[in-house]
């Protein structure tokens, strides 16, 4: 992988007069005519496959839309055109009033299971987000194994491009399963071996999720050893913070310890979701980039991404249940559940936890084997049993995997971070959650076209070439010849979610036409059903 200068990320990106594409409406082959006094000196191209026109092009890094025309020849785009630039082509796409952009990047999803399966790997509640590439791996989860997962995408098929990180997590639980202790010298040499496999085969970079079992039994010292071998290939450090809240050394001090990770590491640092959560830390977010801000100017790279709902997700026992007691297997987790003995301290901490999150009845069940729940919140779940809620909790979670939804970031805080320049989108996408679904026209709608925090090439910016960089994708999230043709064109007025806490796998609306490595994918907001992804690193 190709060293990424990726702190130019954290300063407002620059003017450029490169722009961008767009799909269809499609017409019969023809030639667009032009004055002559209008055009300018162009590479001749004998034949394009596709030529986007009349759309109000934002490049993925211009401050403004640019009156651009757009050629796609194969996976590629050949040629960017000041509008009416005669161009042969065999399909020409009007796309008159419409917003041309580089297809979106989502920096962390949960889509890996759908993408691997045979009837949702066309990721269409992200194709029609916008969503182009959507990375995987994240918060210290997913495969070991890169190159067999990426073999196994291929062949199967897949909707969008996906990208994968190694997981902390996974690498610990390959070696030394779920136990809670740090690691012996031996093991985490077998973790730094596996993972230089991983690297070499073409995974982004390193993952944690130190806030999650097994993540959370590590030192600081394990992580900074791995993050070196990702280093080492150019890759990353992205991190689910030991804790966004009070749940352990607190909000800021797990911020310390990812900054400090990156400064021994010598590696870019992502921060996952970035957040405030729970009312023990709201207001926190000014202290959080000052300190951020401060690592910047130390010469550290630092970017984060971040979903534009003021409820996070998770599975309940991750939401309030102590880490040493999902220690080891599932069996001894139950275990120490039902123990007497342990009954008094371990009440005592989900009471705590719960708090944190707002309390029970900010804690919505969003998916649960027992469907006469979700919907419910945990308050209500335990007035229906008669029981306590810490009794309620603990028997839920023993009956199936429990996700919920919990309402407890401030409104001033999400603002706060989503106006930073190092700041980009992503989803976080889970069930249960519309975040999956919607994200990127919540984000749109919400802080760009009412709140007005963001502007339109903010938006654009932030959701492309900035997120590739951060990633080192190459050839990727631009509108720009040489570069990979991932385009789409939306509507301005009607680019929305449509998922919401009520519904939350609802598709978006607006995503008018998309195209992948040069396919097009979406026309006229239908699908054609094209399995075109690419493995991308």
């Amino acid at each position: 992988m190709k060293m990424i200068n990726r702190q130019l990320i954290i300063t407002a990106m620059s003017l450029s007069l490169l722009t961008s594409c767009s799909d269809n409406n499609i017409e019969s082959p023809k030639n667009v005519n032009v004055n002559k006094s209008d055009r300018v000196e162009a590479k001749a191209v004998a034949m394009v496959d596709f030529l986007i026109i009349n759309g109000d092009v934002y490049s993925g890094d211009s401050t403004t839309a640019q009156p651009l025309d757009i050629a796609i020849c194969g996976q590629m785009i050949c040629g960017l055109y000041p509008r009416g630039q005669q161009v042969n082509a065999v399909k020409v796409i009007d796309v008159k009033g419409k917003i041309v952009s580089p297809g979106f990047i989502d920096p962390h999803t949960h889509s890996l299971a759908e993408l691997l399966s045979k009837d949702k790997n066309h990721n269409l509640n992200y194709l029609t987000q916008g969503v182009t590439t959507v990375v995987n791996g994240n918060d210290g989860g997913g495969p070991v194994n890169i190159k067999a997962t990426a073999q196994k995408l291929l062949t199967n098929g897949i909707g969008t491009n996906v990208a994968l990180l190694v997981g902390h997590g996974s690498l610990r639980e390959q070696v030394m399963g779920r136990a809670q202790r740090y690691s012996t010298e031996d093991e985490l040499s077998q973790m730094t071996a596996l993972l230089d496999t991983a690297m070499a085969s073409g995974a982004l970079g390193l993952s944690t999720g130190l806030y999650y079992v097994p993540g959370s039994y590590a030192k600081t010292d394990e992580v900074v050893a791995l993050a070196k071998i990702a280093s080492q290939y150019g890759g990353i450090y992205d991190t689910h913070l030991r804790d966004e809240s009070t749940f352990n050394i607190g909000f800021t001090a797990a911020l310390d310890e990812a900054i400090n990770i990156a400064e021994q590491a010598n590696i870019h640092l992502h921060l996952a979701h970035i957040k405030a959560l729970g009312v023990d830390v709201w207001g926190q977010s000014d202290a959080a980039i000052s300190k951020i801000e401060q690592a910047q100017q130390r010469g550290i790279s630092i970017s984060a991404d971040q979903y534009p709902w003021l409820a996070s997700g998770t599975k309940l026992r991750s939401a309030v249940m102590p880490k040493w007691v999902m220690a080891d297997s599932t069996q001894a987790f139950f275990q120490r559940l039902n123990q007497a003995d342990l009954t008094e301290k371990l009440n005592a901490e989900i009471i705590e936890n719960i708090r944190r999150r707002g309390g029970p009845d900010s804690l919505y069940i969003t998916e649960f084997v027992d469907e006469s729940l979700v919907g419910l919140n945990l308050l209500q779940v335990a007035e229906l049993k008669s029981l306590s809620v810490v009794e309620t909790a603990k028997q839920i979670v023993q009956q199936g995997e429990v996700r919920v939804a919990s309402f407890n970031m401030s409104p001033e805080d999400v603002a706060n971070f989503m106006v930073q320049p190092w700041v980009v989108t992503s989803s976080d996408g889970t069930n249960g959650h519309p975040r999956k679904y919607a994200s990127f026209p919540k984000k749109y709608q919400t802080y760009v076209v009412e709140k007005k925090l963001l502007s339109m090439a903010d938006f654009i910016n932030r959701s492309t070439y900035q997120t590739a960089k951060i990633l080192g994708l190459e050839k990727r999230g631009l509108l720009k010849e040489g570069f990979k043709a991932d385009i789409i064109v939306f509507d301005r007025q009607g680019f929305s979610p449509k998922a919401d806490f009520k519904q939350w796998n609802k598709y978006s609306v607006g995503v008018e036409q998309v195209f992948i490595n040069g396919i097009q994918v979406i026309e006229n907001e239908k699908y054609f059903g094209s399995l075109v992804g690419d493995f991308v690193h």
